[in-house]
């Protein structure tokens, strides 16, 4: 057998190396062969020819004494030359050792430092595996946060009475900046206590009646139906004892069979249709549910457990149980959310070298080198900050004991909402291709199939979960919990980025016309010189007139039958007159930032449920567009560039990435994988993501049930 020093050179390398042992013994002969001829001559007795008596004392004179020093010349000479050959051979070995690419034996030394592109390739791994790290974390402590709410409050949180303790201020078009409520956004939809009875049939249970229902009002209505707050409070008082009864009536059935009839729902106002409508579209504000004196809370399901009169609002002690369950999930997830903020803060430090990096900057070989080291360095300590804190989490969440029952009851609550709005967001969706071009729906295009695929994967591992508890299997309970929630959280954001596109193309299509008013206003002050530009005569022109023909084809999509993306006219006509450089009008900004907000949710929403494929140039290309501080049109309009090119670049991504596991039968696992759910390590997809760095995220891991 070779021994591993020669192991994978070539048959000409062994060659020399003989030739070389062959010459080394050989030297080695002959040197011990002159060393020898002295002593082999000293004790012969040859006859000497006779000579002239000078001659011959001159000759004698040498011998008296041994032998002369002449003698010894030549072998030093051998052995020096010999030594000189040795080291010339160990040095050349030595160097040709640390070189060599063959494996082998290597020399101890000091190792070469790595390529340029050894180090950006572990820039781009890192860069990845942390804002992988960083999504997840999020996504856990929310599931977290939320079980402080459920099992602290005597159920208000999971049961409708106001929102998640970790729910943040609506935003200015009614979407939420953190996850929704557990079951507020939706009526619950299963009657059972059981997994099976929560998680079966989703797609059915909401019924054909719901879903036309929803399809029809969002086509029939427009912004002018709408009731003000006005009308709302003006609502007669007997329909809001009659909903108030109705409701009641329904909670003591507690079956799907009581939700009220296409002929009930037709029946009821404007109003109340659009509340039910299942999208943030067609909800009321808290205000303008507040106005009807709490009757609509008795159509939520076990609104009346929290000791309050059916249809009342929650009790003083129900607010005070609320503001303790908010102080105990602030209390007992500080620590975890500091760790993700710090991690967050390094995440953003990384991002920003990288797409320095990217630039050309810094441009001397050593500084580029060390930026690369800065990345790896920044993203290592996201990932410390993470580990440092994911067994005091799991500690807390107690998945593998007594905590895994209030856990499972947070994730079914999310999953019974989200099926039901899976259902609407369908109808939503069919509407929305109706009405506007192809191109404003494009950004959710696939989004419902992929949340269905996505509650598919959650019921499988929710129903494993429950047999886990059952059996009394602490890790597979963790484990199959942990796959679901993942499943559900990115389900929710799906059905979310429909509702909220929903709203933003409503939105939009109202402010059209105060644009294209506004962007008249401006074409009309840069033709009187009101430029802040010093533009010559001829570019200026040109600029006006090609503002006047978005202008006029703005207007003529406007008055033609074929639908349009109302998006994109406001980003064509706020881009158009931005090039006139005249003083800004209010409404153009306005336009400006709500197309910029809607391309960055679309963005980081595409890569949040397709992580498990996105590369680290659409990661830093998002995370800088989020940086991008949207106080005026400029800015709005960088931001919503790079939010467009990490959507392109996200999805190259994902289409060069593939299907995983395209053989496998397991239910909604290539949807998992893709969306990193599971990490795909293992041949059944691999342990489920879980809050923590690299060293801790991969901690559970889960097999496919059965």
């Amino acid at each position: 057998m070779t021994s591993s020093l020669f192991r994978g050179r070539s048959r000409c390398a062994k060659a020399h190396i003989r030739v070389r042992v062959a010459h080394a013994v050989l030297g080695a002969l002959v040197g011990a062969g002159w060393l020898m001829l002295p002593l082999m001559t000293v004790a012969t007795r040859r006859p000497v020819p006779a000579t002239a008596p000078g001659t011959l004392a001159d000759a004698a004179a040498p011998g008296q004494g041994g032998t002369s020093a002449a003698d010894y010349a030549l072998p030093l000479i051998a052995v020096a030359a010999a030594a000189v050959l040795a080291a010339y051979g160990y040095l050349r070995r030595v160097r040709r050792t640390r070189t060599r690419t063959t494996p082998g034996t290597t020399l101890p030394g000091r190792t070469a430092p790595p390529t340029i592109a050894d180090a950006e390739r572990q820039a781009r791994i890192a860069l990845v595996l942390a804002d992988d790290c960083v999504r997840t974390s999020r996504e856990e402590l929310g599931f977290v946060r939320e079980r402080f709410g459920v099992g602290k409050s005597g159920g208000w949180a999971r049961e409708g009475w106001g929102e998640k303790a970790e729910a943040g201020p609506p935003t200015a078009d009614g979407m939420r900046t953190r996850p929704i409520p557990a079951t507020g956004a939706a009526p619950d939809t299963g009657a059972g206590s059981g997994a099976g009875a929560a998680h079966g049939g989703f797609e059915a249970e909401a019924g054909a009646a719901g879903a036309g229902a929803a399809g029809a009002r969002f086509e029939a209505r427009t912004d002018a139906d709408r009731r003000t707050r006005q009308e709302t409070e003006a609502e007669p008082a007997t329909q809001v004892a009659a909903r108030a009864r109705a409701a009641k009536a329904q909670f003591e059935t507690g079956t799907d069979a009581d939700r009220p009839t296409p002929q009930e729902t037709e029946a009821e106002p404007d109003a109340e249709t659009d509340a039910m409508a299942g999208t943030d579209a067609g909800r009321r504000t808290p205000q303008e549910t507040g106005a009807e004196g709490g009757a609509r809370a008795g159509a939520v399901p076990g609104a009346a457990s929290g000791g309050g009169a059916l249809g009342d609002p929650p009790s003083e002690t129900e607010t005070q149980h609320r503001a303790t369950a908010e102080v105990e999930a602030e209390t007992a997830t500080a620590a975890f959310v500091h760790a993700l903020r710090g991690a967050e803060t390094e995440l953003v430090a990384a991002f920003a070298m990288w797409r320095r990096y990217e630039r050309g900057l810094p441009g001397e070989a050593g500084a580029r080198r060390q930026a690369l080291v800065g990345v790896v360095g920044r993203c290592a300590e996201a990932g410390r900050r993470l580990d440092a804190e994911a067994a005091a989490l799991d500690q807390v969440r107690g998945l593998e004991g007594p905590g895994a029952g209030m856990a499972l009851d947070v994730a079914e609550g999310r999953f019974r909402a989200l099926a039901a709005r899976t259902v609407a967001a369908h109808a939503t969706l069919a509407a929305l291709r109706e009405r506007y071009a192809p191109s404003a729906t494009d950004p959710v295009t696939g989004s419902v199939e992929q949340a269905k695929d996505r509650l598919l994967f959650a019921t499988a591992h929710l129903n494993a979960t429950r047999r886990s508890i059952d059996a009394a299997d602490g890790d597979g309970t963790a484990r199959n919990l942990r796959a679901a929630e993942g499943a559900v959280a990115q389900a929710e954001i799906l059905v979310t980025g429909v509702e909220r596109l929903a709203v933003r193309l409503r939105e939009a299509a109202a402010l059209v016309p105060a644009a294209l008013t506004g962007a008249e206003a401006e074409l009309t002050a840069a033709r009187h010189g009101r430029s802040r530009a010093s533009l010559a005569t001829g570019e200026l022109n040109a600029r006006l007139a090609h503002a006047d023909g978005v202008l006029a084809a703005v207007r003529e999509e406007l008055t033609g039958a074929l639908p349009y993306d109302p998006l994109d006219a406001l980003r064509r006509i706020t881009r158009a007159v931005d090039r006139l450089d005249v003083g800004r009008s209010g409404v153009l900004d306005t336009a400006a930032l709500l197309v910029a907000r809607t391309s960055l949710d679309s963005a980081d929403d595409f890569v949040t449920v397709h992580r498990g494929a996105v590369g680290p140039e659409a990661r830093a290309l998002l995370s800088e567009a989020a940086r991008t501080p949207a106080t005026g049109t400029r800015t709005a309009f960088e931001t919503d560039t790079a939010a467009r090119a990490a959507r392109g670049l996200a999805e190259r991504d994902v289409r060069a990435h593939g299907t995983p596991y395209p053989d496998t039968t397991t239910i909604g696992l290539p949807g998992a994988v893709l969306g990193g759910i599971l990490l795909a390590e293992d041949p059944d997809g691999g342990p489920p993501a879980t809050f923590g760095g690299p060293a801790t995220r991969g901690r559970r891991h889960v097999r496919a049930p059965g």
